[in-house]
């Protein structure tokens, strides 16, 4: 029973920690999605799946469209720094929540050792 004690408070620690991160990403795409409100479709495809990625808390999936919408030449200056900026707020939050994960998962295994008495 003990051996099995670890694993299910690992998974309902990481579980609230997934469940809050996702609420409110601190994450501002309102600056990209202005700088591309009056691109050509073909050319904001990329900006809008990284602007959805990120409001549903999927920031690796928003990197990689992100780093797609960089690579697109016909960009303007204000485009390039929106989506930098972006991808730099996007980073961020993904270390923040690597931390928050580690932090919690570390919690767990001490309250662990606490309850079994060692």
């Amino acid at each position: 029973m003990k051996k099995l004690l670890f694993p299910i408070i690992c998974i309902c620690a990481l579980s609230a920690l997934v469940l809050t991160g996702c609420s409110g990403s601190g994450v501002d795409t309102s600056k990209v999605q202005s700088a591309f409100s009056s691109a050509p479709a073909v050319d904001k495809a990329d900006v809008d799946a990284a602007v959805a990625s990120v409001k549903s808390g999927d920031y690796s999936g928003a990197l990689t469209s992100l780093k797609k919408a960089a690579a697109n030449a016909k960009l303007t200056d204000d485009q390039k720094a929106a989506i930098q900026d972006l991808m730099n707020q996007v980073q961020a939050k993904l270390a923040d929540v690597a931390k928050q994960a580690g932090d919690a998962a570390s919690k767990s295994a001490s309250d662990l050792q606490k309850s079994l008495g060692k």
